[in-house]
């Protein structure tokens, strides 16, 4: 997998974790799913780590207007390319909600789809492919 921002590959800086399960440390940064952040949120958010939530299909994203400041990170999942929720998702979340962190598409993500991925407000994409293959999908 290849994490592509700012036309650039990154190293994956974030640990992500199912919706059950033990937690890395403390200073790991992680990406949990809406549910689990919801159910574990004040002991999540006291973490010292960097802290981001998964959105899939069916989530809303209005559940963290409270707690869209303390979030570095939001990954919203694409299961299929065909499933357009994530370009509602990353428009509220952007427009509506004023979210200034990172917004990550992951999941089914086609080269096809990034620019519309873009002008809807996402500004990483964790592809399915290895380094140079991905800069050249999204150039």
């Amino acid at each position: 997998m290849a994490i592509v921002k700012n036309d650039s590959l990154i190293e994956q800086e974030w640990i992500t974790v199912d919706a059950e399960g033990d937690l890395p440390s403390s200073d790991e940064n992680l990406i949990v799913p809406l549910a689990r952040f919801k159910e574990e949120r004040d002991s999540l958010l006291g973490r010292n780590g960097g802290l981001g939530v998964q959105l899939n299909p069916g989530d809303a994203p209005e559940d963290l207007a409270d707690d869209l400041d303390r979030l570095s990170i939001i990954t919203v999942n694409f299961p299929a390319y065909t499933d357009g929720r994530g370009y509602s998702y990353a428009r509220v979340l952007r427009e509506r909600m004023g979210f200034t962190g990172e917004l990550r598409a992951v999941g089914d993500v086609l080269r096809d789809q990034i620019l519309y991925m873009h002008r809807c407000g996402f500004d990483s994409y964790d592809l399915n492919v290895e380094g140079d293959v991905a800069l050249n999908k999204v150039r």
